[in-house]
């Protein structure tokens, strides 16, 4: 996946522009800047769900607009807030999540719920749960999804150090097969094959 002098503007507003970045398999992206830089945006520029003002963002040689479904198909998007329906309990979230995703792995989803620290939540609804509970859900996708590519907004909020041991491995495992991420955090990663790209509010980018 790459982008080149990606800009976008909101509200006769310039958040950011110039941004030009590449990441292939084998590879995670750190998206680092200040609040309000524009991190969060930027991710929602990537999946698709917002338009650049200006730029082009390709996926395998191709313009997203020229192989929408195929990049749609083999991308996973969990967001700074973990999007679990309250009403419903972990294990029909995932249900959920399974039967909207393009295809899914061969993992029971006891098993991810188990590996994400929720052994014995599976039938609770989610608004029983606490935040960091929600989040884990969340992550369970990562577990069930064949994605290749992954973009994750503040993936380690609310979750504890245990927690923050497990999401590394599963990005390691996740690169290591030769997927691909870009993510935003504040956290000190300690993972292999990490590059950064620092965004920049427009007023402070220099051209």
């Amino acid at each position: 996946m790459s982008v080149e002098n990606l800009a976008f503007e909101r509200d006769d507003s310039c958040l950011f522009s110039a941004v030009s970045f590449a990441v292939d398999s084998g590879e995670i992206l750190q998206i680092e800047g200040a609040n309000g830089s524009g991190k969060t945006t930027l991710l929602r520029l990537l999946t698709g769900s917002l338009q650049p003002s200006t730029g082009t963002i390709a996926y395998l040689g191709r313009a997203i607009s020229k192989c929408r479904y195929d990049y749609l198909s083999d991308m996973l998007y969990i967001g700074h807030q973990p999007a679990v329906k309250l009403n419903l309990s972990a294990e029909e979230n995932l249900r959920w999540m399974i039967a909207t995703a393009a295809q899914s792995n061969d993992i029971s989803i006891v098993d991810a719920l188990t590996q994400v620290g929720l052994a014995g939540y599976s039938d609770i609804p989610c608004y029983a749960l606490s935040a960091g509970q929600h989040r884990r859900v969340a992550l369970a996708r990562l577990l069930i999804s064949k994605a290749r590519l992954w973009y994750l907004d503040e993936p380690f909020t609310s979750i504890d150090k245990q927690g923050v041991e497990f999401l590394q491995s599963c990005l390691q495992q996740h690169v290591a097969r030769g997927g691909a991420v870009v993510l935003s955090t504040h956290q000190d990663l300690e993972l292999t094959n990490l590059r950064k790209y620092r965004l920049l509010p427009a007023t402070e980018r220099v051209v």
